[in-house]
């Protein structure tokens, strides 16, 4: 038999072992077994056909001497009881397998405790169970404790995780794996249920972080992994990861300097907490590749060429692009925060600027995968934003049912200046006439809002530009000059005002000092 031919048939076995495997989990699941999904036992394995989920946890348990429910509750912290193929997301860190999260070293020590190979330990969700619990044995062997005592196995919890750092640690004992026993945990998903046994962990408790500048629900964990965004950036994109592991490595990995990686935001599985990494106004290091608009139907080809760094800001997510469903909670989370980042940065909220990491990084990056529900998080994104109406100077961007601008055709449009709200905007030079451009809004009923405006800046703006703020009785309530040399590419507030129901207005006049020039970009009313 040629090398090849040898090759060739090794490579087809294998396949064909996998292709069983699968179709085996697929051909169990939902059979109502207890315990969750059914399994399919691992190759010789003659005891039975199939294992339920919770009994692979507890074979494992026994055969190792380590207690179930944590095993359980590093499976959920990690993967959410998800059987994950890893890829790739930050250099240096590699790929995490099966139900554990097993990667790199402990992955092929903890096959060669369990006497399995390192590939059925990554895809076979028994042999990765075992792998895993063999593993903190071999560790639990260098030290004197009770192994029935749950909390002492939190120093091993800590080493299981990867992370380096004390305080990630420290987060990942007690905030992640303990909080899930001490609160219990039952898996929609799996049927997998942990019950609630409040215990102590052994370990150094972590510290309270600090709130973050930009997004007040979030906690501020400063990474030194970033730069300055070029002078006179339009931050135009938000780039969706996933963090190929748990929130808790992901963002201690983050301010590692050795990471050389970062994001502005990490988000964590349940929702519940939100990590700020780099400031929005910073320049993150999430994108490894330059713009290539045919990759995003040909949108915004004028970035051709720049770092994606540049002019976008990253949110990371604890998940896997392999893992089949993502929790409601993160997503919404998320959503919220997509919607905050949008509406200060002036990010269009569609696809073609909400983007994929995979999307813009395709020849080495799938995140985040192709499960991640883009419909319902671009939709909960438009729903947490409709307390906060942008009329742009694109009406093609309006909704014309809750407001549109009106001009004529003496403003010209443009998009020459970087740091308009969209895709552009219109300038008139001034003049002994109003001839305003007119941003339109409707109430449904009697409301008190709050009027921001945004604007491109340069030497020939305005330093004296009126915004007339008029309600649906033709009632001018107050005329705000602002200079519009300064403080262009962000929102600048006008004031607040008691509007009533019906089509209310924000009109930006012409009529003030000559010689210059105003700018009608975009409007909000909040």
């Amino acid at each position: 038999m040629s090398r090849h031919v040898a090759a060739s048939r090794a490579h087809w076995a294998a396949a064909f072992l996998s292709f069983v495997v699968l179709v085996g989990i697929a051909a169990c699941r939902g059979d109502g077994a207890p315990g969750g999904d059914r399994l399919v036992a691992p190759p010789g394995d003659a005891s039975s056909s199939a294992i339920p989920l919770d009994s692979v946890f507890a074979r494992a348990a026994r055969e190792y001497n380590v207690p179930g429910d944590l095993l359980k509750a590093i499976s959920f912290t990690e993967t959410r009881f998800q059987m994950v193929d890893g890829r790739e997301e930050f250099d240096g860190m590699a790929p995490a397998k099966g139900l554990m999260a097993l990667r790199g070293e402990n992955l092929r020590r903890g096959a060669a405790l369990a006497g399995v190979t390192v590939v059925a330990a990554s895809v076979e969700p028994a042999a990765n169970v075992r792998a895993a619990a063999a593993l903190l044995a071999d560790w639990a062997r260098t030290m004197t404790f009770s192994r029935a005592d749950v909390g002492a196995w939190a120093p091993l919890v800590a080493r299981y995780s990867g992370i380096a750092s004390p305080e990630g640690q420290a987060n990942y004992v007690h905030r992640d794996v303990y909080a899930a026993l001490t609160t219990g945990i039952a898996d929609v998903q799996t049927g997998l249920s942990v019950p609630a046994h409040p215990t102590r962990a052994l370990f150094a408790a972590p510290t309270a972080p600090s709130r973050s500048a930009d997004y007040a629900p979030a906690v501020w964990r400063p990474s030194p992994n970033y730069g300055s965004r070029p002078a006179g950036t339009d931050v135009s994109m938000l780039v969706i990861h996933d963090c190929e592991g748990s929130y808790t490595s992901c963002w201690s990995w983050l301010v590692d300097p050795a990471a050389q990686a970062s994001a502005h935001y990490v988000v964590n599985e349940a929702g519940s907490e939100i990590s700020q990494l780099v400031l929005e106004a910073n320049r993150g290091w999430h994108v490894a590749a330059a713009y290539n608009c045919t990759l995003n139907s040909n949108v915004d080809c004028a970035l051709n060429g720049v770092s994606v760094n540049h002019f976008s800001v990253g949110i990371e997510h604890g998940g896997f692009a392999s893992q089949t469903t993502w929790p409601v909670a993160q997503i919404d989370a998320s959503a919220k925060l997509a919607c905050d980042i949008t509406n200060g940065q002036g990010i269009a909220r569609d696809r073609y600027h909400i983007i994929a990491h995979g999307q813009l990084q395709p020849a080495n990056r799938t995140d985040p995968g192709p499960n991640w529900p883009w419909t319902d998080y671009l939709n909960r994104i438009a729903n947490y934003c409709t307390t906060a109406v942008i009329i742009d100077s694109n009406n093609g961007n309006n909704d014309a049912a809750k407001g549109y601008i009106e001009l004529s055709a003496n403003w010209t449009s443009s998009s020459a200046t970087a740091g308009y709200y969209g895709t552009g905007y219109y300038y008139a030079t001034t003049a002994a006439a109003s001839d305003p451009a007119t941003f339109w809004f409707y109430l449904a009923a009697p409301a008190t809002r709050t009027i921001d405006a945004w604007w491109t800046t340069g030497s020939n703006r305005s330093t004296t530009a009126p915004f007339l703020i008029v309600d649906a009785a033709g009632t001018r309530l107050a005329t705000v000059s602002v200079n519009q040399t300064v403080n262009g590419g962000k929102w600048n507030t006008l004031g607040s005002y008691t509007f009533p129901a019906g089509w209310n207005k924000v009109q930006l006049s012409r009529w003030t000092t000559l010689g210059a020039t105003v700018i009608a970009d975009a409007v909000r009313v909040r």
